[in-house]
């Protein structure tokens, strides 16, 4: 697969996570009403430096492990399965009423925003589940161009949160709603197939290992 591939792939994959609500986006949100458009990427490079560590304990250290065909087959399976899942949820928010909300919450604990990134994502457990499944599966099949695949995917992955998040800050931070409810539902759709046509390559692509 060549890198750019698999910075693009990433790149669209990483987006269709991003863009679901959670904890990160929350407190991306409050700190960006309070200390204007820079918390966005601020706290996405303390997301970005615990995504560093994990990939890197892969390539380093678990790479031997991952590289067992019972273990790549196993995860290519359940990873391509929590994909379908993903993008079963994505499509159906899809055709509902999804609206992403600009709002903040109160009550949300004051941190500096790189700590904030990197506690938030470290307790949120739908990222632990993406990384024991899909994401693992990704850097799986990244990680057979060598360091330079591992790197294409983790940059790429990291740019979709880069990019969406600032994004949000810079709304937030504006005052301006950016996101109309049928721009959502549009961008959730478009992930939504995406991410359908990839959950059935890492099914494939499992099932071909334990063959």
């Amino acid at each position: 697969m060549a890198l750019w591939t698999i910075f693009v792939t990433s790149l669209i994959m990483g987006f269709s996570g991003a863009i679901l609500p959670g904890p990160l986006l929350t407190v991306t949100i409050n700190e960006s009403l309070r200390r204007g458009a820079k918390a966005g990427p601020l706290i996405v490079s303390g997301h970005a430096l615990l995504e560093l560590a994990l990939v890197s304990a892969v390539v380093l250290g678990l790479g031997s492990v991952i590289a067992q065909p019972a273990v790549k087959g196993t995860i290519g399976i359940v990873g391509g399965l929590f994909l379908l899942w993903m993008a079963y949820g994505i499509l159906r928010e899809a055709l509902g009423n999804a609206a992403l909300s600009l709002k903040g919450q109160e009550g949300v604990k004051r941190l500096d925003p790189v700590v904030a990134g990197i506690i938030v994502s470290a307790s949120n457990p739908y990222w632990s589940i993406w990384w024991a499944t899909a994401g693992a599966s990704s850097l799986m099949l990244a990680a057979t161009n060598g360091l330079a695949g591992a790197a294409s995917f983790y940059l790429g992955h990291i740019l979709s949160d880069f990019l969406w998040y600032t994004l949000v800050a810079a709304a937030v931070a504006g005052g301006k709603k950016l996101f109309t409810p049928v721009v959502y539902r549009l961008v959730l759709g478009v992930c939504g197939f995406f991410l359908l046509g990839l959950a059935g390559y890492f099914v494939y692509a499992g099932l071909s290992f334990v063959r």
